[in-house]
């Protein structure tokens, strides 16, 4: 069955969920990020919905991959008052309220991966690498004392064989642990409500009010793990726990370390994550 993307659905669930966001559905565009960061900032939260992305984008500029009708990728539009330090720890706190949302419906083993990743269990792999789920993408701009965010997701909901085939490696898709899986438009209604209440806590109390549950979805907390850092170095330790600014913290035996950017580029097989 065509599991099609509408406005008017999306939207009438968003106020069913005492949420009024502007919403929009394209059938295709470069990037739902881009889309939104283009248009003049509001300061209405807007929500921008795509069948298709054709230079969908992760961090560091990776491409993100996904076939028509088989993921759900949005970008959500939000302002808050201050400098662009209040964000600190934003995409971690993006990522524990999908998270939790995803949990909800079902989705019982979803962790994270420091810092923009969902992941979730796979039986048919050991390669915790093949667990992606989906990411999240932050872009900010900034003026008049406001700071307007665009948070770019993207979920991957059904295999897709063909892609896996062209990427060559395996993803988690949310039809192996939610079933029956809802619609498209259940789904961002759903993730889109909770990020917004999630984001108006943000906004208040910052990221330290999700710290913790941070560190109990992670998926490899009291691991060893490695990290490329920005300038190149590669940081090795037990992942200890994040930071009040959302900083991974890594031990080893010079100490612990505190990492801001960096990728993760070793780990051993994830533990299960704590809910």
């Amino acid at each position: 069955m065509t599991d099609l993307l509408d406005a008017a659905a999306i939207g009438n669930a968003l106020a069913a969920r005492g949420e009024s966001i502007g919403v929009r559905v394209l059938e295709r565009c470069a990037s739902t990020n881009t889309e939104l960061l283009a248009r003049e900032s509001a300061q209405a939260p807007a929500l921008l919905v795509a069948n298709e992305q054709t230079a969908g984008r992760g961090r560091r500029g990776r491409r993100w991959h996904a076939s028509p009708g088989d993921a759900l990728m949005f970008s959500l539009r939000w302002q808050f008052t201050g400098d662009a330090g209040r964000l600190r720890g934003l995409s971690l706190a993006t990522g524990v309220s999908i998270a939790r949302t995803l949990r909800e419906l079902g989705a019982s083993g979803v962790a994270l991966k420091w810092p923009n990743d969902l992941l979730a269990s796979m039986t048919l792999s050991k390669d915790p690498d093949s667990a992606k789920l989906g990411g999240i993408l932050i872009e900010t701009r900034t003026g008049g004392g406001r700071i307007t965010a665009v948070i770019g997701v993207g979920l991957n909901c059904r295999r897709n064989p063909a892609l896996e085939a062209r990427i060559e490696r395996r993803v988690a898709a949310l039809e192996d642990s939610i079933d029956p899986l809802p619609s498209r438009n259940e789904l961002a209604a759903g993730i889109v409500a909770g990020l917004a209440q999630a984001l108006r806590l943000f906004g208040e109390a910052g990221f330290e009010a999700f710290r913790s549950d941070w560190v109990a979805l992670h998926a490899h907390q009291g691991s060893p793990m490695r990290v490329r850092t920005s300038d190149g170095r590669i940081v090795a330790g037990i992942a200890e726990g994040i930071a009040p600014d959302g900083g991974l913290l890594l031990r080893n035996r010079r100490g612990v370390h505190c990492i801001h950017s960096g990728t993760v580029v070793r780990r051993t097989l994830a533990r299960g994550a704590r809910a």
